[in-house]
Parts: C-alpha cells; sequence; structure tokens
C-alpha cells in the first residue's frame, strides 16, 4: 500500500483523509486546534496505472500568510519513500502571491 501524508504547519491539531482506495491513502494535518476551511481534492485516487494526478487546493486562512510551512511524507509498503520540506512563505522575498495575503 502507498501513503502520502500532506501537512501545513501554521503549530499540533486534527488530522483528516482525502481519499482512501486499496492502493493509495491521503490525509492531512493541520498543527493547530484552529479548525480551518480547507478543501484538497486529489483525482484519481489511486496508483494503479496512473501516471499524473490533479489536484486542488482551496484554503481560507483565518489569519495573515506570513509563515507557511509544508512537508510530505511518502511511505511505500511501509518503508518511508519521500520526506520533503518546503518553506512557502517566510516573510521575505517570498516567490509565491499567496505570502502575505490578508486573513479571509
Amino acid at each position: 500500500m502507498f501513503g502520502f501524508l500532506f501537512f501545513v504547519l501554521i503549530t499540533p491539531g486534527a488530522s483528516e483523509f482525502l481519499c482512501t482506495s486499496s492502493d493509495l491513502e491521503l490525509s492531512y494535518t493541520f498543527c493547530d486546534a484552529t479548525p480551518h476551511t480547507f478543501t484538497f481534492n486529489v483525482t484519481p485516487c489511486t496508483m494503479a496505472n496512473k501516471p499524473i494526478w490533479k489536484a486542488a487546493l482551496t484554503w481560507v486562512p483565518w489569519s495573515d500568510i506570513t509563515f507557511l510551512k509544508t512537508i510530505f511524507h511518502v511511505w511505500y509498503d511501509g518503508a518511508k519513500a519521500l520526506h520533503w520540506r518546503q518553506v512557502l512563505c517566510s516573510g521575505a522575498d517570498d516567490q509565491y502571491s499567496v505570502c502575505g495575503a490578508l486573513k479571509g
């Protein structure tokens, strides 16, 4: 089974499954306890003969975005296959337009 976790770090909170199939589990975790208006869709929810995925992310932030970090953990057959971290917004010279965006 292939597992994939998507973390958006803001500081420990709730985890939720996005999709589950016989060969794939997708979930995300916000690292604070605040409920978020967050939607992340992945199509298709399978690894079998699907080299291309389509993903969409919708999120209404509850505060200004000055710091945003993503962490991807990928497991394959119970072993960690990938650990990737990326700071998307650091507050200085950010390349993404969402950085510095005001809440709501």
